[in-house]
C-alpha cells in the first residue's frame, strides 16, 4: 500500500507585548524565575483578568497580513485541564468564536509554481508557565515551576491539513515566520520560545481523501526539529501500518538526543478540555473604523517586497527570496542600496550573501549586530566599481573593515591600497610579466586564451595586488597582439 503524508501545523507566537494578557506582569525573556507574577497569574481566588488592548491589535494585524477574515464579535473560553505549570487548573483561549478564520501561506512547489497552505484560524490565548528539569548542565530528580510565562500572550495559528512533506512544513514555518516578523507582531525567536511549533503527522492511502489517524508531536524547539520529526513520525506510521498494526492517537514529544519521537499521553479532544465561555471577560467587538485603520497601516509583506527587488534592482528570484527571508536582512539590503546606485544592487548582495553572513555567521552574530554598516557595506562596493581598489584588496579592506568597524575609505588611504591606474607603471609590470613567462606568451599566441591568466596573476604579484585588473588584461592583450 502506497500511503501518503497528511501534516498540519499549530505555531504559537509569542505577540509583542510589554505586558501580559490579563495583567500588567512584565513580558521581559530572561528573568530570575517566578520574579514576574502576580496573584492572578498564580490562580489566586478572588483575582481578576482584564484584556490587553496591544494584544488584540497584533492578532488582527496578523490576521489581516494573511488574508484572514476578522471577527467583529469574538469571546473567551476556560480551557480545562491539569499540568503543573496551569496553576488555575485552566487556560483561557478562544474556541468557538476566534477572532481571525480563514486566511493562506503560498509556499514553492517545487515546480516553480506556488502551493497555498489554508489557514483554519488564528486566536489569542495565554500561554502556561515552564517546568524546569535541569540546572545548568544537571540534570534533577524532580521538576520545577517557573510561571514567569504564565499569562504571556499568544497568538495561535492554525493550518489546514494541507502539507505532505517535511519540506512543505519548513516552507511554510518560514513563511510564516517571516509574515510576522514584517507585520512586528513578534521577534519570533524560538531559542527565547517566542516561536514554537506543534505538528500533526497521520498517513493515508493515495488517492483517498479520509484522514489518518494523527499524532500530535510537541517539544519542536527549531525548524530543523521539526523536518526531523516529521520525518520520523512519517516512518514510524508506516512501519506500523504496513504491518498492519493501528495508529493509536496521541501526543508525542521529539527527543532531540535520541532523534525521536516518543508516547507523552492519549490525545485530548475538543469535549476534554470542557470549554465553556470565560464568565469574567466581556466579548470583543470590533469596529469596521478600527479594523480599516489597521488595514490602512500594514507593512509590505515578503512577497510584495520580493517582487518589487526583482523589478526595481534586477534581482534573480533566489537573491531576492534570499533577502526578504528575514526582514532585518531585506532592511540592511535597501538601506545599502540608497546609499549607492540600482547598478551596484547585485554586488551589494552578493558581498551581504557571501562575505558578511558568512563572517557573521562564523563570529555568531545577526544581521543587527552587524560591525560593518550599511552605508559602509556601499561605500566598499562604490570603490570597487570606480577601480579606486580591486577585488582582491576590497576583501583586505573587508576584513578590517569587520574587526574595526572602520569606513572603507578611510582605511584604504591610511594603508595605501588605492589601486595603480597609471598605464606606464603597469605596462612596465606587463613587460617584466612577459619576459619571465614565454610559455604562457607562446601558448596564448597559439590559440590558448586562458594562458594569458598566469601572466595577468604575475602582473598582480608585482604590483603588490594594486593593479587595476581590467586595465592589466587591456595593456597585455595588446602587447599580445604585437
Amino acid at each position: 500500500m502506497t500511503l501518503e503524508p497528511v501534516i498540519g501545523l499549530e505555531v504559537h507566537v509569542q505577540l509583542k507585548t510589554d505586558s501580559k494578557l490579563f495583567c500588567r506582569c512584565s513580558t521581559t525573556f530572561g528573568a530570575d524565575p517566578n520574579t514576574q507574577l502576580c496573584p492572578l497569574c498564580c490562580g489566586h481566588p478572588g483575582t481578576l483578568p482584564y484584556l490587553n488592548k496591544k494584544a488584540v491589535e497584533l492578532l488582527v494585524r496578523a490576521g489581516l497580513g494573511l488574508g484572514c477574515k476578522i471577527a467583529p464579535h469574538s469571546v473567551f473560553s476556560r480551557k480545562q485541564y491539569f499540568y503543573p505549570d496551569l496553576p488555575k487548573a485552566y487556560q483561557i483561549s478562544q474556541f468557538d468564536l476566534p477572532l481571525a478564520i480563514g486566511g493562506k501561506v503560498e509556499i514553492p512547489n517545487g515546480k516553480g509554481g506556488l502551493k497555498t497552505i489554508h489557514i483554519t484560524r488564528i486566536h489569542l490565548e495565554e500561554d502556561a508557565g515552564k517546568l524546569v528539569h535541569a540546572i545548568g548542565n544537571r540534570e534533577l530528580a524532580y521538576s520545577l515551576v517557573d510561571l514567569n510565562r504564565a499569562g504571556i500572550p499568544l497568538a495561535e495559528c492554525v493550518s489546514e491539513p494541507d502539507l505532505n512533506s517535511p519540506e512543505e512544513a519548513y516552507a511554510y514555518l518560514s513563511q510564516l515566520k517571516a509574515a510576522f516578523q514584517y507585520l512586528d507582531i513578534s521577534d519570533c525567536d524560538m531559542e527565547k520560545g517566542s516561536l514554537r511549533c506543534d505538528a500533526n503527522v497521520s498517513l493515508r492511502p493515495v488517492g483517498h481523501t479520509k484522514l489518518g489517524t494523527r499524532a500530535e508531536v510537541k517539544n519542536l524547539n527549531s525548524f530543523k526539529a521539526v523536518k526531523e520529526a516529521i520525518l520520523y513520525e512519517i516512518k514510524r506510521q508506516t512501519e506500523i501500518l504496513n504491518t498492519e498494526g493501528r495508529i493509536i492517537q496521541e501526543t508525542r514529544l521529539w527527543d532531540d538526543t535520541l532523534s525521536a519521537t516518543k508516547s507523552m499521553r492519549s490525545k485530548e479532544e475538543a469535549h476534554d478540555y470542557r470549554y465553556f465561555p470565560e464568565p469574567d471577560l466581556i466579548p470583543v467587538d470590533l469596529t469596521p473604523a478600527y479594523l480599516a485603520d489597521i488595514q490602512s497601516h500594514l507593512p509590505e509583506l515578503p512577497e510584495v517586497k520580493k517582487n518589487r527587488f526583482i523589478k526595481e534592482f534586477k534581482l534573480s528570484e533566489y537573491d531576492a527570496g534570499v533577502l526578504v527571508g528575514e526582514k532585518v536582512l531585506a532592511d540592511y539590503f535597501e538601506k545599502a542600496v540608497s546609499h549607492a546606485t540600482p547598478e551596484t544592487a547585485k554586488p551589494v548582495v552578493n558581498w551581504i550573501t557571501t562575505e558578511l553572513m558568512g563572517r557573521l555567521n562564523a563570529a555568531k552574530k545577526t544581521i543587527t549586530e552587524s560591525p560593518v554598516s550599511a552605508e559602509h557595506l556601499a561605500q566598499l562596493v562604490g570603490l570597487i566599481q570606480k577601480g579606486t581598489i580591486n577585488g582582491k584588496t576590497a576583501k583586505d579592506v573587508f576584513t578590517e573593515m569587520f574587526e574595526t568597524g572602520g569606513a572603507p575609505e578611510q582605511i584604504v588611504k591610511s594603508k595605501g591600497l588605492t589601486a595603480v591606474a597609471d598605464e606606464g607603471a603597469i605596462g612596465q609590470w606587463c613587460d617584466e610579466a612577459l619576459a619571465e613567462m614565454p610559455k604562457a606568451v607562446e601558448e596564448y599566441k597559439a590559440g590558448k586564451e586562458r594562458a594569458i591568466g598566469s601572466i595577468v596573476g604575475l602582473v598582480m604579484k608585482k604590483s603588490q595586488g594594486k593593479a587595476n585588473p581590467q586595465l592589466v588584461n587591456q595593456i597585455l592583450a595588446n602587447k599580445l597582439k604585437k
